[in-house]
């Protein structure tokens, strides 16, 4: 579903079991919709509504439902109608793979299809594919995962659907001590214990890297701004990378003695300058947020 606004208020992810409905939701999630999966039909609504009423009401809204019975058709279809007439804008996603493709993946996870009951795994493939054929008809978009790779797909559904936050990539700053231990979640880790430390400086001791005095006495360090240009010059490149692999995020640490003065002045300065670096579509290229793990710990 594309308009030429790209907005859709309200999309239903469905489709064959095994097709790929859980992949597809995870990139619209990532890309900043608001996501439910497995909700029953007769209480979509009703989800909706306790959404938006606790402040998402800007918000895109994807549903993954899936086939249960002969009614299901049915109940999208009035579903959608109910929708449609109170002025949401609604649209489907339907997520398909060939038999073969689907037996082969049923088979390599060791799992039943869900409509498979005392038959056979094509018995229950073939009711499936039966309950949805009016859904899929309806669809405003079908794709075909049969030969799609991970990187395909998410390629594939964020260049239909809106990402909800824009093209920049989703990046934490953080910065830490290594003495208390290296950060497991970083991406990248900046140690920038090359700069002269400001807590063998009297008075700069007792005040930390947010504070004016710290600040700039490290940023004025010789090699200090030189490091962020080339850092950030870096994190472009680095970025790049993650977008073509299909990775919306990144978390980079920054490090020093204690997690108190260099880190924090130095994650503080490169949180600002990657906030405000612009990408090709001339639009900011990352959404920073900066935190620090271990100030106020000493």
């Amino acid at each position: 579903m594309a308009d030429n606004d790209g907005l859709a208020t309200v999309l239903f992810v469905t489709g064959m079991s095994g097709a790929g409905r859980t992949s597809v939701a995870n990139v619209l999630e990532d890309d900043g919709w608001y996501v439910t999966d497995n909700v029953p039909v007769s209480v979509i609504a009703q989800v909706i509504d306790k959404v938006r009423s606790e402040g998402v009401q800007g918000q895109k809204i994807a549903m993954v439902v899936r086939a249960g019975d002969a009614s299901f058709g049915d109940s999208i279809a009035a579903l959608r109608d109910e929708l449609e007439a109170a002025g949401t804008r609604t649209g489907i996603v339907f997520v398909d793979a060939s038999d073969e493709v689907l037996v082969r993946r049923f088979e390599q996870v060791r799992r039943r299809h869900p409509l498979q009951g005392d038959g056979t795994l094509g018995e229950g493939i073939a009711a499936e594919r039966e309950l949805l054929a009016d859904v899929q008809a309806s669809a405003s978009t079908v794709i075909d995962t049969s030969n799609l790779s991970s990187t395909r797909l998410r390629a594939i559904v964020e260049s239909t659907f809106p990402n909800v936050g824009g093209s920049a990539l989703s990046v934490a700053v953080q910065s830490f001590g290594f003495k208390y231990g290296l950060p497991i979640d970083c991406d990248l880790v900046v140690d920038v214990r090359f700069l002269p430390n400001p807590y063998w400086i009297p008075e700069l001791r007792e005040h930390n890297g947010r504070e004016a005095p710290v600040r700039d006495y490290v940023l004025g360090q010789d090699d200090a701004l030189d490091f962020l240009d080339r850092y950030v010059a870096l994190v472009d490149i680095v970025a790049r990378g993650y977008r073509r692999e299909g990775k919306g995020y990144m978390t980079i640490g920054v490090g020093c003695t204690g997690g108190k003065h260099r880190s924090v002045a130095m994650s503080e300065e490169l949180a600002w300058r990657l906030s405000e670096t612009v990408g090709d579509d001339g639009e900011p290229a990352y959404r920073v947020q900066v935190t620090h793990r271990d100030l106020g710990r000493e």
